[in-house]
Parts: structure tokens; sequence; C-alpha cells
């Protein structure tokens, strides 16, 4: 591969950008004179001239257009790559405990955002296992579902439930109307009967709750519900784009859990890439809350 000196390359690039010996050497800590000697070297390498000059100043002919363009945009790639090996090496990195459920229907289509925004820094995803605090998790930052906990706290989303399933079952079973239809219909319970049994009071619907299959995760229960298997009391917030995309559909606007939210803890004292995540996280939920 047959390239003029580097250098040459490096003070043609910023003078072509700047159209301007004087602002290249500024932006380079030359002298305007020693930019001017390059750009010379470079086209008596190429026997072309690259710039017109004129008693104000200097102007890109066509030809020194098209090799600046090629330039900024070689030059470009190369700082591009730099920069994320020098990060890499300095090891930009944050680590986040966060419920698979959230993981999944929440962050999991957002994270590719946060890499493009920041592909310096290597997000790290680990289980919470039972963990309060990011300390106990030994994170940078956690994710906790519940009533408001003490600490650095910042709501992500709100948790409040509502009965739902997808338009399949919707066609399949007939108009659902009120709270009482639900008793002769397939509820899907999360763990235990007690949320639906709850909801249900609260409803005023008297009588046994159809004993349906119980899931241990989340995500076993809304993969249930977006076959279509049945309904299931689910997050509202935490299913958003599946909303939108019209494969879930809310049945009733009344809610259970109204009281509890997806909580963000933080550290006492946060690196300068877990305080980039975290408001990061702050504004995506910002828009979460908006879309709603």
């Amino acid at each position: 591969m047959k390239l003029p000196p580097p250098s040459t390359l490096r003070a043609f690039e910023a003078a072509a950008r700047r159209e301007s010996f004087l602002q290249a050497g500024k932006e380079l800590g030359m002298t305007a004179a020693a930019v001017s000697q390059h750009v010379k070297a470079l086209e008596d390498w190429l026997g072309l001239a690259l710039f017109e000059r004129r008693a104000r100043g200097v102007r890109l002919t066509a030809d020194g257009r098209e090799l600046g363009a090629a330039c900024s945009e070689g030059l470009g790639h190369i700082a591009r790559a730099v920069e994320r090996l020098t990060a890499r090496r300095s090891g930009l990195r944050v680590s986040l405990a966060c419920k698979p459920s959230v993981v999944n229907h929440w962050l999991g289509p957002r994270l590719p955002r946060f890499r493009a925004d920041h592909p310096e820094i290597q997000v790290s995803i680990v289980y919470p296992l039972g963990a309060l605090t990011p300390d106990e998790a030994g994170t940078d930052l956690l994710v906790r579902h519940g009533k408001r906990p003490p600490g650095r706290v910042d709501q992500i989303l709100p948790a409040a439930t509502r009965p739902t399933c997808s338009p399949a079952y919707l066609q399949r079973r007939g108009s659902i109307t009120t709270p009482s239809d639900l008793l002769n219909l397939d509820l899907l319970h999360d763990a235990t009967e007690a949320a639906w049994q709850t909801w249900l009071s609260a409803r005023g619907v008297e009588g046994p709750t159809p004993s349906g299959p119980l899931y241990a995760d989340f995500n076993l229960l809304v993969s249930s519900v977006l076959s279509g298997l049945g309904i299931g009391l689910c997050p509202t917030a935490l299913i958003g784009d599946h909303l939108a995309a019209g494969s879930l559909t809310v049945l009733f606007d009344e809610a259970a859990d109204a009281d509890k939210s997806y909580w963000l803890l933080s550290g006492p004292e946060l690196s300068q890439p877990a305080a980039i995540l975290r408001d990061w996280l702050l504004a995506e939920a910002a828009i979460s809350a908006s879309s709603a």
C-alpha cells in the first residue's frame, strides 16, 4: 500500500477541514508555515494542487475536497478504534444486579442504545440473588422490586399489575367485560394464588379463585400469557413494549401492587461509568413513562 508521509496527511486533513493553515496550526500545535510546508510536500508527492493560495487565505480545489473527505473519514475510523482500545485497556466497566424479568422485558431491548452511545463502557449484569443493596450484590447498581427502600434510590418503573392476556386468548374465549367474568377463565399465577385473590377481592368478586398453573418466575408466566394459555397479573410498565406492539392487552385498568415499584439503588460513591449508566437508566425510564 503506497501512502504519502503520515505527517503530511494529518496536517492536510486539519487544513482541509478548517480551510485555514492558521487554524489547523493552532489545532495541531504548530505554526501556519509548518502546516503550509506539510501541505506543499503532499502536493509535490501527489503532483496535484490541493489548495488555491489567495491573498486572504486558501481555498480547497476539487481534488483537495475529494482527498480531504477521504482523510477525514479514514482518520476518524482510526481515532474511534484508538478510543475503543484505550477504553478497553483502562477498564471502563460497570456492574448492575437486576431481576431477569426487568432485563428480558425492559432493559434488554434498550441496552443496544446504551452500547451505541457508550461503546467504551462494558456493562456486566448479574443476578441479585436476594441482595437488597448494591454492596450486598457486590455491584455498582441494583434494581429492586417492592416498596421504596432506604438509601440512595430512584424509581425506574411502577410495578402496578393488571389482568393481561393475548389477543388470541381474548378472541378464543370471547368478551370479558366484568371482573367476575374472570372466575370462569384460565388464570395464571405468579408463585402463589394470593395476588389474584387480592385483586378479585378488591373488586368485590367473591368465590373460589380458579386454580391455574403456578409459575416460579415472571418470565415463565408472561411467556404463557403471550402464548395464549390464560390471563396473568402483569406489571403494566414492564410489558409496555408488548402492549405497544399489540401482542398483549390489558383487560381492566384497576391495578394491584400500586404501592410498589422497580427501584434503582446506587452505592455512595459511583465511578464515572456507573454514574453514566445510572443517568441513562433514569432517562430511559422517563421516556417509558411519557409514552405509557
